[in-house]
């Protein structure tokens, strides 16, 4: 039965004309604004920590146990989410997934605005998390099912760029304004998601798993405009659907997608232990440590992370996924040796106290944006589309747990190892990001301009 239905899938897709424009309709662009909306959200919960520390732990009489445990407890919750996410996509398609991740954000938001100790705080980030870990894999999956071959991997980013946009939110107005206040605003575009939800279409690939080929076909047609000849691209589904149909979960332990596995989780591996979750939620602090304003920091940060995650989104359908992630890679390690530098040098005699906090202002700037550009959102984006339809339940399941169970472990533990030693935790994640160089060269395929069918029919080969 798996040699027919290859065999299916090949003789199927060799009647699709590798010639396929990329037809932006309104209904496009807005469905995919409506879908990464509550990206922004979940931005806002990466950056809340960052500049707020100081405050929380002052306005709640919390440890730095504490307060480390109320960070953690973000990527803890998003470990409990993507357990369920693809499971509930996989059972009641990508809207509803959403709709459920935004009663967690929203109650969650609530919670920590309202705080009044520690036990409404954490519960608070725990349901946060719990909603972000739903959206972080059915996000990119929704977006690229909707959107055509050729600007799959721009509509997908777009995901990474919102989350930006709020981690930047976060950031700057963190400066400025309370940390009860940023919860309320990370609430804002969770309701944008839930009204603008009503008035997008479900995935076509969902509908034709479920049997619903004559919805599928309208959705389609509805994405691609009233002028587009959908009739190859609706056959070309309907074909990769009925050739997965008998594909069990046990399926995903045999041989033949050993590589995928292993291009899934170990990009989501690499993107955590390269220290983003525990620089993201507590960069500063580590201005503070370093010596350099955190103030003016965060407030640098806020203004060049949002460009550089638009430079991603353009260089990810021109370059390609595999380049675009080693340049990134090979920026992180840079700016990881730049900050082991900057804590090496730090009050050695004849060195300018000058050179620390300069050296790692140019860490931290050079670090966030390579992960703004390409890390951020390359392995999300990779994990929707290498995984055949029936299998994304059970390796989107997996993958995402890897990704949040990681960040949960390197959340809790950077502020440890900052007092161990600041420069052997960032000799650490430098070693980490220059081995995601090597994976990324020896492992991670090339998908730009192929259809989620074609990339199917090339892993066959």
């Amino acid at each position: 039965m798996e040699g027919e239905n290859r065999s299916i899938i090949e003789k199927g897709l060799l009647l699709v004309n590798k010639e396929e424009s990329a037809n932006t309709t309104p209904l496009l662009v807005f469905t995919t604004f409506i879908i990464v909306s509550a990206s922004f959200s979940f931005g806002v919960a990466l950056g809340h920590t960052a500049g707020t520390m100081a405050s929380i732990i002052e306005d709640l009489d919390l440890s730095i146990t504490q307060f480390s445990v109320f960070g953690s407890l973000l990527t803890f919750g998003g470990m409990l989410g993507a357990i369920f996410s693809a499971t509930i996509a996989d059972s009641f398609g990508c809207k509803m997934t959403l709709w459920i991740s935004e009663v967690f954000c929203i109650s969650g938001w609530f919670a920590i605005a309202l705080a009044k100790n520690i036990i409404w705080l954490d519960l608070g980030r725990f349901f946060v998390g719990i909603g972000v870990g739903l959206l972080s894999y059915v996000v990119p999956v929704y977006i690229a099912e909707i959107t055509p071959k050729t600007v799959r991997g721009t509509y997908t980013f777009s995901n990474q760029l919102l989350q930006n946009c709020g981690v930047a939110t976060a950031y700057y107005l963190g400066n400025f304004i309370s940390w009860r206040i940023i919860a309320l605003i990370g609430i804002l575009p969770c309701l944008i998601q839930l009204v603008g939800l009503f008035f997008v279409p479900e995935s076509p690939r969902w509908l034709a798993k479920e049997g619903r080929d004559e919805e599928c076909e309208v959705v389609l047609q509805k994405l691609r405009g009233d002028e587009a000849d959908i009739v190859k691209e609706t056959r070309e589904i309907m074909i990769s659907v009925d050739a997965s149909a008998n594909i069990s979960m046990r399926s995903l332990f045999k041989r033949k997608y050993s590589h995928q596995l292993t291009i899934g989780v170990g990009l989501m591996l690499l993107q955590q232990l390269s220290g983003s979750a525990g620089l993201g939620y507590y960069v500063g602090s580590v201005f503070d440590l370093a010596g350099f304003p955190s103030r003016i920091g965060m407030t640098v940060l806020s203004i060049v992370v949002v460009p550089k995650a638009i430079l991603g989104l353009i260089l990810v359908e021109r370059w390609g996924r595999r380049p675009l992630l080693m340049a990134s890679a090979f920026g992180l390690c840079l700016g990881c040796i730049s900050l082991a530098l900057a804590f090496g040098l730090k009050g050695v005699p004849g060195i300018n106290v000058n050179v620390t906090p300069t050296l790692a202002f140019i860490g931290i700037l050079t670090f966030v944006m390579m992960f703004a550009a390409g890390l951020g959102a390359l392995p999300w984006i990779i994990m929707s589309e290498i995984f055949p339809m029936d299998m994304k339940v059970v390796a989107g399941s997996l993958v995402s747990i890897t990704n949040w169970f990681t960040g949960w472990i390197v959340s809790y533990c950077f502020n440890f190892m900052l007092l161990w030693s600041p420069t052997g935790t960032f000799i650490i994640f430098a070693t980490i990001c220059g081995a995601t160089i090597v994976f990324a060269w020896c492992l991670v395929p090339e998908t730009r301009g192929l259809t989620l069918e074609e990339i199917q029919l090339r892993r066959a080969h």
